[in-house]
């Protein structure tokens, strides 16, 4: 089983946005890569999606579960700022499934993190926005984690 663990795609500048840091959109190049990262798992065997609840991570997979059919599910636990137990629990749970799971750098560098402590050799080091870490588990445990460049 596969888990996408996806870094949302490119958001307006933080300095550039008048509102609450949580509501800042996509730009029209995350626009773009959104697009693209649709077409890229449109045919990959993803049965759940999970999204912090910030606007920009829901407008980066929305168009993917739109796309498979399938509930786009919000959980704090990828929210910026959210602690590794909260983000772990829902790897493991997820880990039987083919699973997206959209959040920020600082998560997904933590989960990394943990991981590589535990002895997972990870394919880089890399969390630029819109890449995605694709972890292969195999009876419930990471056997790879190989990164993906954010589309063009």
């Amino acid at each position: 089983m596969t888990i996408y663990l996806m870094r949302h795609a490119k958001a307006g500048s933080r300095s550039g946005w008048d509102g609450a840091d949580e509501q800042r959109p996509l730009s029209k190049s995350g626009r773009r890569q959104t697009s693209a990262l649709t077409e890229a798992l449109a045919d990959a065997s993803i049965t759940r999606i999970y999204s912090s609840p910030y606007v920009r991570c829901v407008q980066t997979v929305e168009p993917l579960a739109e796309r498979l059919g399938i509930p786009l599910d919000l959980s704090d636990g990828l929210a910026e700022g959210a602690g590794l137990t909260d983000a772990l629990e829902l790897v493991e749970k997820y880990a039987d499934e083919e699973t997206v799971l959209c959040s920020h750098g600082d998560v997904i560098g933590d989960l990394l993190h943990h991981y590589e402590q535990r002895g997972v050799a990870l394919d880089g080091d890399k969390l630029e926005k819109g890449s995605t870490w694709i972890l292969d588990f195999a009876d419930g445990v990471i056997v790879t984690a190989r990164y993906v460049p954010p589309p063009a």
